[in-house]
C-alpha cells in the first residue's frame, strides 16, 4: 500500500509539474522528439512528461532596441556616427525560433548595412535633414528583410548624428554668421523703417507749416484787402456826402489849402503847385488887401 501511494503521489507531482499557463501576449514553443511539435497561445495546458519539451517562450509585446552607433560614410565622403533605435514585434513564433540564429545580432547587422547603403547616397546637408525619409526606407528595407523571421519592424529612428568635430565647428561658424547675417539684416530693416518714418514726419510738418504760412498770407491778405475796401468805402462815402452838400468854390479853396499846407510840412525840396491852387492862393491875397485898406 505504501509503494502505490507513492506511486500515485509521483504521478500526481509530475502531472502538476506538466500542466502550464501561458500568460497573455507570450507563446510557447513546444517540440516532442526535438521536432516541432505545436505552439502554445494564451491558456492553461498539459504537455506529456519527458516526451514534449518547452523549447522557447516568446514575447509577443513590441520591442525596442537601441542598437550603438555606425560608422557610415556619405556620399561627399564624410564619416559620421549613427545609432538607430528599432521598434519591432514578433508575429510569428515559429518562424522566429526556427527562422534565423540569434535575431537581435541579424537584425543589428541589417540595420547598419542598410544604413551604410542609404546614407551612401546622401550627401552631408541631406543627411542632417532627411530623417524622416532615411527613417522611412530602413523600415521598409528592415521589416521586407526579417518578415521570414517572424518579425514586423514598425519603427527605425535615427537616435544620433555626430558627424566630425571639425565639421561640428564649422556647422557652429555657419550657424553663427547666419544668425548675425539676419541680425544684420532685422537691424538694416529696423533703421530703415525708422529712417522712413522720420523723413515722412518732417514732411508732413514741413507741409503742416506750408499750409499753416499759406493761410497766414490768406488770412493777411484778406485783411489787408478787407481794411482797403473799409477806407475806399469811407472816402467814397464822404466825397458822396459832399456832393450831395453842394461845397461852394471857397470851401474847395480852403480844403486845397489845407492840402497843400499838409504837402509842404514835408521834407520835399521841390513842390509842384497846381494852377488851380495858385489861383485860389491870389484871390485869398486880393481878398485880404482889399479888407486890410477897408480897416485904414
Amino acid at each position: 500500500m505504501l509503494i502505490l501511494f507513492i506511486l500515485i503521489l509521483l504521478v500526481l507531482i509530475l502531472i502538476i509539474a506538466n500542466i502550464k499557463i501561458v500568460p497573455q501576449a507570450h507563446s510557447y514553443i513546444i517540440e516532442r522528439f526535438g521536432a516541432y511539435n505545436g505552439t502554445w497561445s494564451v491558456g492553461l495546458h498539459v504537455k506529456i512528461p519527458f516526451i514534449d519539451k518547452i523549447t522557447k517562450k516568446v514575447n509577443l509585446k513590441e520591442h525596442v532596441v537601441d542598437f550603438p552607433p555606425q560608422p557610415v560614410i556619405t556620399k561627399d565622403n564624410v564619416t559620421m556616427q549613427i545609432d538607430t533605435v528599432v521598434y519591432y514585434q514578433i508575429t510569428d513564433p515559429k518562424l522566429f525560433t526556427y527562422g534565423v540564429e540569434r535575431p537581435m545580432m541579424a537584425i543589428e547587422n541589417l540595420t547598419a548595412t542598410t544604413l551604410r547603403n542609404i546614407i551612401g547616397d546622401l550627401e552631408l546637408d541631406e543627411t542632417l535633414t532627411s530623417r524622416d525619409t532615411v527613417n522611412t526606407k530602413m523600415r521598409a528595407i528592415l521589416d521586407e528583410a526579417t518578415d521570414p523571421w517572424g518579425i514586423k519592424i514598425n519603427r527605425v529612428e535615427l537616435k544620433n548624428i555626430m558627424p566630425p568635430a571639425e565639421i561640428q565647428d564649422a556647422m557652429e561658424r555657419q550657424m553663427k554668421a547666419e544668425r548675425e547675417r539676419r541680425e544684420s539684416i532685422l537691424r538694416a530693416e529696423g533703421e530703415k523703417k525708422s529712417a522712413i518714418l522720420l523723413a515722412e514726419g518732417e514732411k508732413e510738418s514741413a507741409i503742416l507749416r506750408a499750409e499753416a504760412k499759406k493761410q497766414a498770407a490768406i488770412r493777411e491778405a484778406e485783411g489787408e484787402a478787407e481794411a482797403i475796401l473799409t477806407v475806399q468805402t469811407a472816402v467814397a462815402e464822404g466825397i458822396r456826402k459832399i456832393n450831395e452838400a453842394s461845397p461852394s468854390d471857397a470851401y474847395l479853396a480852403i480844403k486845397s489849402l489845407e492840402s497843400f499846407e499838409k504837402a509842404a510840412d514835408g521834407k520835399a525840396t521841390k513842390i509842384i503847385i497846381p494852377s488851380e491852387i495858385q489861383g485860389f492862393a491870389g484871390l485869398a491875397t486880393s481878398a485880404k488887401e482889399i479888407f486890410t485898406n477897408d480897416v485904414k
